[in-house]
């Protein structure tokens, strides 16, 4: 079976490999999607967030990289997948994707949203937080992989 894992990856944290990780042992195959929000401002571009995933899941055999904009039940359907995995951290989380999994179901009966608890040692990360974090030049090391903490230090650097 193949499921999608879409997010906004900006950055991808230690959070999301473990999802990832996790997800790709109970899969055949994980579509890792970038979405492409042009209502958010993010500091990476999508294709710069497609690198950093590329590299931070090469040793995975049966992850493939992509992006889409749009629906994600359009991105489904022409991926020929039904099944969307989303990763929960709080509460809050669980009621958002909650309701986006029914509208994505009333959208498209055939599509499964399957939840993944993340790690307890990840219940508090998020994106936003790294960056707020490193734009006060905080230590992130723990929070995302080597090459995206760089990544981040360069981009507030202006490298």
């Amino acid at each position: 079976m193949v499921a999608i894992y879409p997010g906004s990856f900006d950055p991808v944290t230690n959070g999301h490999l473990d999802i990832i990780k996790r997800s790709s042992k109970k899969f055949d195959k994980i579509i890792v999607t970038v979405l492409n929000n042009p209502s958010k401002k993010p500091m990476f571009t999508v294709q710069e967030r497609i690198e950093l995933l590329k590299e931070v899941t090469k040793d995975f055999g049966n992850v493939e990289i992509d992006c889409f904009s749009g629906l994600l039940v359009d991105y489904a359907k022409s991926k020929n997948v039904s099944i969307i995995i989303k990763g929960l951290r709080a509460v809050a989380d669980f009621e958002y994707e909650f309701q986006m999994a029914l509208l994505n179901s009333s959208l498209n009966k055939d599509l499964e949203t399957f939840f993944l608890m993340t790690s307890n040692k990840y219940l508090f990360l998020s994106s936003s937080l790294v960056k707020e974090v490193a734009q006060f030049d905080g230590d992130i090391s723990s929070l995302v992989p080597k090459i995206v903490e760089k990544a981040i230090f360069e981009k507030i650097r202006g490298v």
